[in-house]
């Protein structure tokens, strides 16, 4: 009973293990024919794969080199980039900065100027200096001169505020003189001879003291003695 029950259980075993041995063996083999199917679509001629949706045909645009013409490069310092003016003189407006290295289009030249297009400018065409460019393409031909530029803004000075800065100068009054009066000079009356006292002459009087106060000296001098 005990054989047989085992028996019964390694069958059950060995079938549950071919049964999964022919799913795998079934596997591949449905693998390998879905792929040589595939394959076959294809590869095979006359036979079209359904589209799921709907594409829109276009037409690639076919683009083809043209010559560039006319061109120029901005050299010199790198720090010092070339003003763009309207027109080819150093009066004109400015529009703008052409930096040394950046190339443009050219049309020609007038005078020391070259014409480059230049987006911003008047009719995005500017002028900059024949000087500081390098020309390729050909020779630049030599352009009409362009009309005088007008300016669009007229500068003025509003009166009312140039007044407040407008300073008169008064004149200065120099100092009066008044005359002083006349300086009055006393005047001495010249007089002849020797000044007298009281009628007798002063050298007489000095004398006659001298002798009294020599006599007086005597007198002492004696008295002493």
């Amino acid at each position: 009973m005990l054989r047989s029950a085992l028996d019964y259980n390694r069958e059950k075993v060995e079938a549950t293990k071919m049964a999964a041995k022919t799913r795998q063996i079934t596997t591949k083999i449905a693998l390998a024919f879905g792929i040589i199917l595939v394959i076959l679509l294809f590869t095979m001629p006359g036979i079209t794969t359904p589209v799921a949706g709907q594409f829109p045909t276009l037409e690639m645009a076919t683009v083809t080199g043209t010559p560039r013409g006319l061109w120029v490069r901005a050299i010199g310092q790198p720090e010092i980039p070339l003003n763009v003016r309207s027109g080819p003189s150093p009066t004109s407006s400015q529009v703008g900065v052409f930096q040394v290295g950046q190339e443009a289009n050219a049309f020609g030249y007038y005078g020391s100027y070259v014409q480059i297009e230049y987006a911003g400018a008047p009719g995005d065409r500017g002028w900059v200096v024949l000087d500081r460019v390098e020309i390729f393409g050909g020779t630049l031909p030599m352009l009409q001169a362009p009309p005088t530029e007008t300016p669009s803004i007229t500068k003025t000075i509003d009166p009312t505020l140039a007044a407040q800065f407008i300073i008169t100068a008064q004149p200065s009054r120099l100092p009066t003189f008044t005359e002083p009066p006349a300086l009055l000079i006393p005047t001495f009356s010249a007089e002849t001879g020797a000044p007298t006292t009281g009628g007798i002459p002063i050298g007489y009087v000095i004398i006659t003291l001298a002798g009294l106060g020599l006599f007086l000296s005597l007198i002492a001098i004696l008295r002493r003695g």
